[in-house]
């Protein structure tokens, strides 16, 4: 078994301790240039606070363009296009980038094909027309449309029709914007793979992005990157001159800052001066695809805000939306909200960030909003309520009957077990189960669902028996749901802990000249360090991974992704694992079941030999699997997997036995696997 050098360990640990204190030297920089700071207006979510005592919401229309104001923000949009051109903000005359074309400030967009064509096409929803939807001195609505015409026959058009809306409150820093994106019976096939909505902002002002309360920083500039050196893609670009000395040496790749959709909520940028913080908050899931741990793109370099309703990111593109067969179809995405804040003297200036995390409580609060005019999105009073319990039984780790303790418990379309988290086109619905397993999924659109489930410490996932019908203003209660997890005997050993995610496996310390410093302070998040996959041929230079029951941790001693060894000159070779194990004694005629769960697969295949690792043909193969590019894209899971692969009793030996675990596919250094869980259960007893 290959071992890790501890000189070079220590050498990184010092240059962690080096790296954080550079950390802190960043922040005193940003907080030195923003010492300003409570917020300058009274936020009207207060109830105590009066709407007259700000301006009525106004709309002028000028040449081209409407602009939307309330005394606090000026909004301008381009007619009938519906592109956000001018954000007008605590004495900044425009917060995006004026250097850009007023179509890509503050846009939407969807990337899409045709089914014969694989040609990716960019469609930024510009609207034909025009309209005020509702209009008084408490709010604004204003709908940009455009209706697809399938007698006109242009095969470059995206068959769509398009209701874009933005909405202006009175005494609100910020707006809402939402789309109506339908299809009707007969319309021509396409397949989509991205849509969001996009803001582009000043560079000279927006320079430190905050995504979490651990992930801050200050951000290079697109000109850094513009003279970096880019690696192995062309996200991750090496910053060799830097107008900020700090970030000399370090690595800016947008997929670092990704989130999982449930965490997803707010992120954004600070500008230091005047102190003006810009944040997008997403207050419900319900729109997105694919359940609560999609992963997909946050705020990135540019400066770049982003609001991603679904894309194929850490999924591959089994997550396409594909309409085939004049298939009809109608989605409501959003409201999001831009919220803007600013500070006035004397204090600190990253409140910014507090107070938008406050704000995406309180908008979390409040969905579903009772303000949107449009008929498509179903205020609370119309949507409904499932409650239940859910409890879990493996009489092999207790004959009683398990609480389901912070379950994963979610409605999303009809389909197969687990069919959730590939699941694209219509609306799911997400909780957490109390310490009990007590449920209450609120606010549920009317609609037919399946209720799906999963718990941590358990591996397989649930799915309840019956179809679930979900009628305006009803309440459903489910009562007792069992799950019993897939198990076929006793635990003889374990590796990981099933959680859906590689997080508990070794992590190494980057290629010290390839560091995000953000990241050296923070062991729970090192796996966003770029260049992670090299970092195996590094520990294993001349042996693969050998590990013993009993022997080894799985948290020290097992590498958290199955990826191929560097042999030089960009040549990758395919790696074999080892598990060695003892047994007392076994019986030939008995079965025994290997249950082995995948956090993550990108263009893989496994393949598991048992005490003969020559044998031509393998005892099991999952083919080829997986295109969630996770490793490269540095995240710690991506779709789930999970095989049961039963081992006769005569393939195994009393004594030493050896499991070996093949990743075949090598042509290039990204196609790999990570684990989430292995377990070698006995026969039945």
């Amino acid at each position: 078994m290959g071992r890790r050098p501890e000189t070079i360990m220590q050498w990184q640990q010092q240059r962690c301790i080096f790296r954080w204190v550079l950390r802190l030297l960043i922040i005193h920089q940003f907080l030195f240039l923003t010492a300003h700071s409570a917020v300058k207006w009274q936020n009207p979510r207060e109830n105590s606070v009066d709407f007259g005592t700000y301006p009525p919401v106004q709309l002028h229309q000028e040449d081209g363009h409407i602009v939307l104001e309330n005394g606090i923000i000026s909004v301008t949009l381009s007619t009938p296009g519906g592109m956000v051109t001018n954000i007008q903000y605590n004495g900044i005359d425009n917060l995006l980038l004026t250097e850009n074309k007023e179509d890509n400030r503050g846009y939407w967009d969807i990337v899409w094909t045709q089914p014969d064509n694989p040609t990716n096409m960019i469609d930024k929803l510009d609207g034909t027309n025009f309209k005020v939807v509702m209009q008084d001195e408490n709010q604004v609505e204003i709908s940009f449309t455009r209706t697809f015409d399938p007698s006109l026959n242009e095969r470059a058009r995206l068959p769509l029709n398009i209701d874009k809306r933005f909405i202006l409150l009175r005494g609100y820093p910020g707006f809402y914007s939402y789309a109506i994106l339908e299809r009707l019976e007969g319309w021509p096939d396409f397949d989509t793979y991205q849509g969001r909505i996009v803001f582009k902002l000043q560079e000279n002002l927006f320079q430190f992005m905050a995504v979490g309360d651990e992930r801050q920083r200050i951000m290079p500039t697109s000109e850094d990157r513009e003279r970096g050196q880019v690696l192995d893609y062309k996200e991750a670009v090496l910053l060799t001159n830097p107008t900020n000395p700090f970030l000399k040496g370090e690595v800016d790749d947008k997929y670092q800052y990704s989130s999982d959709n449930k965490d997803n909520k707010v992120h954004g940028w600070i500008c230091s001066n005047p102190p003006t913080g810009f944040w997008m908050i997403t207050p419900s899931n319900e729109f997105k695809t694919a359940g609560p741990v999609k992963q997909d793109l946050t705020s990135h370099a540019g400066p770049t805000t982003l609001s991603m309703f679904f894309s194929t990111h850490y999924a591959g593109e089994i997550m396409g939306i594909r309409f085939r067969n004049g298939e009809p179809w109608k989605k409501v995405f959003g409201p999001v909200l831009v919220y803007l804040n600013s500070l006035s003297d004397n204090v600190e200036p990253l409140s910014l960030w507090a107070d938008a995390k406050e704000q995406m409580l309180i908008e979390t609060e409040r969905w579903p909003y009772d303000f949107p005019v449009s008929e498509d999105y179903p205020t609370s009073s119309k949507r409904g309520t499932v409650s239940g319990r859910l409890l879990v039984h493996d009489r092999y780790v207790n004959e009683r009957l398990m609480t389901g303790r912070s379950a994963s418990i979610g409605l999303a379309p009809p389909g197969e077990v687990g069919s959730w988290q590939i699941e694209n086109k219509g609306y799911q619905f997400w909780t957490e189960a109390d310490e009990k397993g007590y449920f209450v999924i609120k606010n549920v659109r009317e609609g037919n669902y399946s209720l799906y489930a999963w718990v941590s410490g358990f591996i397989g996932d649930y799915k309840y028996k019956a179809y679930i019908n979900v009628n305006s203003g009803e309440r459903i209660t489910l009562g007792n749901l069992i799950y019993e997890p897939p198990r076929t005997g006793p635990t003889l050993w374990e590796i990981g802990i099933p959680d859906r995610t590689a997080r508990e496996f070794y992590i190494p310390d980057p290629n010290p000249n390839l560091m995000n410093q953000l990241y050296t302070v923070n062991p729970q998040e090192r796996f966003r360090q770029y260049g992670l996959w090299d970092r195996y041929t590094d520990l294993y230079p001349l042996q693969d991974l050998i590990f013993t029951v009993g022997v080894h941790d799985y948290q020290r001693d097992w590498f958290f992704a199955h990826v191929n060894r560097n042999v030089g000159n960009k040549t990758y070779v395919p790696t074999t694992w080892q598990i060695i194990f003892d047994l007392e004694n076994t019986a030939e005629s008995s079965k025994y079941t290997l249950q082995l769960a995948l956090a993550s697969a990108n263009e893989a295949e496994l393949q598991i030999r048992v005490n003969d690792p020559y044998v031509q043909i393998p005892h099991f193969t999952t083919g080829k699997i997986g295109r969630d590019n996770a490793i490269a894209r540095h995240g710690i899971h991506g779709l789930y997997w999970l095989f049961s692969i039963e081992i006769l009793g005569s393939q195994l030996s009393m004594g030493r036995n050896t499991i070996f675990l093949t990743q075949d596919r090598s042509s290039s250094p990204w196609k790999g696997l990570m684990y989430d869980y292995i377990r070698l259960e006995g026969p039945p007893l």
